[in-house]
């Protein structure tokens, strides 16, 4: 499994990684994670690399990275199961082996989407007072024009059927 994390996030964890790895072969064991602040509080976005499926959690308390992973993973799969995607966490995001390498950014289309859906987000959350679960839903529902303006939660159904057949 691939976490590609950003500075921000690298310095919070003490993790650093070297060199950009090019993505997993098993699309659904990449993910990037980005650390932003809204409203006095941080965040992290979780982002599945190749679909651009994205999940908000809490970034209080995360000081290094065992406790960062351990948290992202048990985010990803209570969000998973959330929207219906059991099946495809259990299939090749938990059974993804060979332990977790940290990484730099795959590339700027992936750092900008994931920017967006920051700002995005920080309006949801603070403006609109909604929930990191729900302004997770809504960031899955927004097109995005690195994925040809179709929706992360698409993409992500996507992969799941393709991976199926």
């Amino acid at each position: 499994m691939i976490i590609r994390i950003t500075q921000k996030l690298s310095k919070k964890i003490k993790v650093s990684p070297a060199e950009s790895l090019p993505l997993d072969p098993n699309p659904f064991a990449d993910w990037s994670a980005n650390l932003f602040t809204a409203d006095r509080s941080q965040y992290i976005l979780l982002t599945n690399t190749a679909s651009l499926y994205s999940i908000l959690m809490p970034g209080r308390g995360i000081s290094n990275d065992g406790i960062f992973l351990d948290r992202a993973s048990e985010t990803i799969r209570e969000f998973l199961v959330e929207d219906g995607f059991e099946e495809a966490f259990k299939r090749w995001i938990a059974t993804a082996g060979g332990g977790v390498q940290f990484s730099k950014a795959l590339n700027r289309s992936v750092t900008g989407s994931m920017n967006d859906l920051i700002y995005l987000s920080k309006v949801r959350m603070i403006e609109q007072g909604m929930s990191l679960h729900d302004a997770s839903v809504e960031a899955n529902d927004t097109p995005m024009s690195a994925i040809e303006f179709t929706f992360p939660r698409e993409e992500f159904l996507k992969m799941i059927e393709s991976a199926s057949d």
